[in-house]
């Protein structure tokens, strides 16, 4: 049952002192703090402080306590109103708030509830079926579970105090890496972490009272969290919630100001009314993934006359003052063609990551927006690179001035990160912690970069934090960079000038095991619709040795239909390697992957319609980690052998006879089972299995059982 309101014996409401809370008393109390574009409500800075100071009563009324500072509390709620008073809540009484992702099924939440050890699990009435099913799995102890009524504008007029609740305990948000060999660790950022990383933004992106962000990106990433929600808080601008992100609703949204007619009245201010009498004022600024810029990027195409009209309006820059991309590389294909079509508003690249927070940020003055670099360190944090000598292992400072080496090569480091935007620690993970943290306290972000001074930018014209050489990342540590023949290559590098090439829509690169070189270079590759049928692999060789040197070119290439990438645009690289190995060892024995992977004809559009993603060759291309979920303790599988004796664990029937095949699909319901040669009973255990084998969010694939398990 929604819990509605909790006692109130008091008059005044104390709130945890942060510089959130002290902004929105600051801000303009009539100003528009959220809006939320589906039903068009929308809820002032006055409002939200109301609210927060309401749904942290509920909380301690629930959880049965006076103070539960330093406690975690998980929640899950949809992007908009109640997502942003919940997270500013439960920081409001020295909490830590763990964001989870409802798309993720019921046992990756229940590890992320375990390994939290959360007192309490709030949901919003849409997700209160899965807190249910959550909280039925297997777990160490179990947390306080109730919903959250829908908030809207509370009339209470209560005295609302900041002040410091605990002089032990911090609060803050508590948000889990994406794991690809280990399970995820939970990476806490204090209030102070997450003040300095929205102060540090505020300053550099300039954040204004003005500002329309529109937000369409997931909340449990620290791009969607602190970029995009409280750093806007912080400065007292406006965010517009429109997740999930869809291609013609986003052009529809950021159009919608600038069209004539059609029953739409421009004001004066620049705002308009859409057909159900909602003020849309113009976006002005919008951060996203690659993929998301390529998606507008061919969406556009097929806008009518007039969209398009009004939407190159609303990506100029005289309307759009700010679109930033991250969390995965640009490619200039993408950078070049958005450009292209907003009449010069230039995407700005950053770097960071979950640890950290932003850390690097190209400026905001044009000159400083440098292709193919992420730019300087943000105010207030500290940046350096380690280089390591391959031979000997000792590691040495590349200091300004000394990135060249003495045969005129430029030298490569590992970014390390100090400052008061990096985290502290692992949760209740001392070993792990120790090893990503130098003897000095500088943390090891396992990315590697060059810093190269780039004409006319780093002049200071974005700001004093904008000086000096410019950092150009070459790649992650373990899976990014190439050494080849005594070479190292940058896997991002071979990237962006695979994606320079017209044909080529999207790619990755990585390192395959070579008897001869150590390692060679092996990429993956979707080509444009347009070339699909004409483009030989040797074809796109001879395009690349044209623009790359000869052992950077790719020397194992593969088609496909399309990449896995996970809810950020990131394509697990590890789990690309594994499959190319076990393509390429299959062609060296002379061996075909097993028959039972292939997909039936008459599935593969069904299949597609579904967007799974397909190879070349007909049979399923893994998604989002599936087999590293599946088969994490036997990847060398893929049905070759046995694929997985534990798919049934404890929920199984019966014993299932052998050879089967069973093509699934996992999203936020649940796992569907699209095909299967076994009956409604068997695949009904099977879809248990496979939910307790933890999948993940957007996976699919085929999974085989040869013998019975």
């Amino acid at each position: 049952m929604p819990f509605l309101s909790p006692p109130s014996p008091t008059s005044t409401i104390t709130l945890q002192r942060s510089a959130f809370l002290e902004a929105i008393q600051k801000h303009d109390q009539s100003s528009i703090a959220v809006i939320e574009n589906e039903s068009g409500a929308s809820f002032t800075y006055s409002s939200l402080l109301r609210s927060i100071a309401h749904a942290k009563e509920i909380l301690l009324s629930r959880s049965g306590r006076s103070d539960i500072s330093g406690e975690r509390v998980a929640f899950m709620v949809e992007s908009g109103y109640d997502y942003v008073v919940t997270l500013l809540a439960i920081l409001a009484s020295n909490a830590i708030a763990v964001p989870l992702a409802p798309s993720f099924p019921a046992p990756e939440l229940r590890y992320i509830i375990d390994n939290s050890s959360a007192l309490v699990l709030i949901s919003s009435a849409k997700y209160a079926a899965k807190g249910e099913e959550v909280l039925s799995q297997d777990l160490a102890t179990p947390p306080l579970f109730y919903q959250l009524s829908k908030m809207s504008d509370i009339s209470d007029e209560k005295q609302i105090d900041l002040c410091n609740l605990s002089d032990g305990p911090q609060g803050g948000m508590m948000l889990f890496t994406s794991g690809t060999t280990a399970r995820p660790k939970g990476v806490v950022l204090t209030q102070r972490n997450l003040t300095a990383q929205a102060s540090s933004l505020n300053e550099a992106w300039r954040y204004v009272t003005s500002d329309r962000l529109l937000h369409v990106l997931p909340l449990h990433h620290i791009h969607g969290t602190v970029n995009a929600l409280l750093t806007p808080i912080l400065a007292g601008s406006s965010i517009e919630f429109m997740y999930p992100f869809n291609v013609n609703s986003v052009w529809a949204r950021l159009a919608t100001p600038f069209l004539e007619g059609s029953g739409n009245t421009n004001t004066l201010d620049g705002t308009n009314n859409d057909s159900h009498g909602v003020i849309k004022m113009p976006v002005t600024f919008f951060t996203a993934v690659p993929t998301i810029w390529s998606r507008l990027l061919k969406a556009y195409e097929s806008l009518s006359p007039d969209m398009q009209k009004a939407g190159k309006q609303a990506v100029s820059p005289n309307s759009l003052r700010l679109n930033i991309s991250g969390s995965a590389a640009l490619p200039k294909p993408i950078r070049d063609g958005w450009m292209d079509l907003s009449g010069g508003n230039l995407l700005l690249e950053r770097y960071g990551m979950t640890e950290v927070g932003m850390a690097l940020s190209c400026g905001l003055d044009d000159i400083d927006r440098v292709d193919g670099s992420v730019g300087w360190p943000l105010p207030s944090v500290e940046a350096r690179l380690m280089e390591t000598n391959d031979e000997t292992g000792i590691q040495t400072v590349i200091t300004p001035g000394e990135e060249i080496d003495a045969s005129g090569r430029e030298r490569t480091g590992e970014i390390q990160l100090r400052g008061p935007t990096v985290f502290k620690g692992y949760w209740r993970n001392p070993e792990a912690t120790k090893k990503e943290f130098t003897t000095d306290g500088w943390f090891k972000t396992g990315d590697i970069a060059i810093r190269r001074s780039v004409p006319d930018s780093g002049l200071g014209k974005s700001g004093s934090w904008a000086q000096g050489p410019a950092y150009f990342i070459q790649g992650r540590r373990s899976a990014d960079i190439i050494k080849t023949g005594g070479e190292k290559i940058s896997a991002l590098e071979v990237e962006r000038e695979i994606l320079a090439l017209p044909q080529v829509e999207e790619c990755a690169v990585v390192g395959l095991p070579s008897e001869a070189w150590g390692q060679k270079v092996a990429a993956v590759l979707v080509l444009s619709p347009q070339t699909q049928e004409q483009m030989s692999l040797q074809q796109l060789r001879s395009a690349l040795k044209l623009r790359i040197t000869a052992y950077k070119v790719p020397q194992d290439m593969e088609i496909v239909h399309s990449l896995p990438r996970n809810a950020m645009g990131k394509v697990n690289k590890k789990e690309l390697a594994d499959y190319l190995r076990l393509t390429y060892n299959n062609a060296k024995a002379g061996t075909q992957l097993p028959a039972l992977l292939k997909i039936p004809e008459p599935l593969k559009e069904h299949v597609h319609n579904r967007q799974e993603s397909l190879a070349h060759r007909g049979y399923v291309m893994n998604l989002d980690n599936l087999m590293t979920s599946l088969v994490a303790d036997t990847r060398q599988c893929w049905g070759l052998e046995k694929m997985v004796k534990f798919t049934l664990g404890r929920e199984r029937s019966k014993e299932i006879s052998s050879p089967f095949l069973v093509l699934v699909e996992v999203h936020e319901d649940g796992v569907i089972v699209l095909s299967s040669d076994i009956d409604t009973t068997e695949v009904q255990a099977i879809k248990r299995g496979l939910e307790y084998a933890s999948l993940s969010e957007g996976g699919g694939g085929a999974i085989v059982i040869n013998g019975p398990v």
